[in-house]
């Protein structure tokens, strides 16, 4: 399963012009299933890709006190890849000085900030966010549902200020799909520590979604193929290129 996420990412990749010869790319490590799956594809991808790119992993803690980086670490270092752990005190700020009744907005600013700001200072030209299809579908919905926009975050985007892109790889993998390699290869995922987890605007468009389909089983596959199709900005595909057989990988994760 985890040879179809590379599979799906490299399509992605292309489709988009991702990566450039020479890329350093950092990877925005949370230790969530999605960070960790794509941290594991781009590694893979990286050994037999045309483009010669490497890659480091980057973690902002929050401040949380049972945020434990520990297990990143050892992946890490077991797959030779170059670590950093940043140190915020974004939940306090969050949580106490400012007391946001809607938090994720601010908190996921902060640690994009703090984030492109350590990949430039390392060196990187990219970095990667392991956002998936239905996270591009459940941000189109709250756009539409919410703000009355027929809007989705963009595969690639530039940011001026800092001289870095911002790539999502995983934009064409379901969520399922990395789920279930998660499990499969026992990914040391870290138990979310929000305190408002499971009550955002993401949760109930999730909760939505996942409703409607009970009544339109193919509601995800009609609402991305919309977006794909759509004049949205940043969402026109550069021409698919060949397809390249990709190696076993799956012995290697054992």
């Amino acid at each position: 399963m985890l040879q179809k996420i590379i599979g799906k990412t490299k399509r992605a990749i292309e489709d988009f012009n991702m990566i450039d010869e020479g890329d350093k790319i950092a990877v925005g490590l949370s230790g969530g299933k999605d960070s960790i799956t794509l941290l594991y594809a781009l590694y893979y991808l990286q050994k037999f890709y045309k483009k010669h790119f490497t890659i480091m992993a980057i973690t902002i803690h929050t401040g949380s006190n049972n945020f434990d980086t520990t297990e990143l670490q050892r992946i890490c270092d077991e797959l030779g890849i170059e670590y950093l752990v940043f140190n915020s005190n974004i939940a306090d700020v969050v949580f106490n000085i400012r007391k946001e009744e809607n938090p994720c907005s601010l908190c996921a600013n902060m640690r994009r900030g703090m984030l492109n700001s350590l990949a430039v200072e390392h060196g990187c030209t990219k970095v990667a966010l392991g956002h998936h299809m239905d996270d591009v579908m459940e941000t189109f919905m709250m756009s539409l549902l919410l703000n009355g926009r027929i809007h989705t975050f963009a595969p690639v985007t530039y940011l001026s200020r800092s001289n870095v892109k911002t790539i999502r790889p995983m934009i064409y993998v379901e969520e399922k799909l990395i789920r279930a390699v998660a499990r499969e290869k026992n990914f040391p995922v870290h138990p979310k520590t929000c305190p408002a987890d499971g009550f955002t605007k993401r949760d109930y468009m999730s909760d939505l979604i996942h409703n409607l389909q009970k009544d339109i089983p193919r509601i995800k596959e009609h609402i991305f193929g919309a977006i794909k199709r759509s004049k949205i900005e940043g969402w026109v595909r550069e021409p698919e290129e060949e397809k390249l057989d990709l190696p076993e990988v799956n012995e290697e994760l054992d």
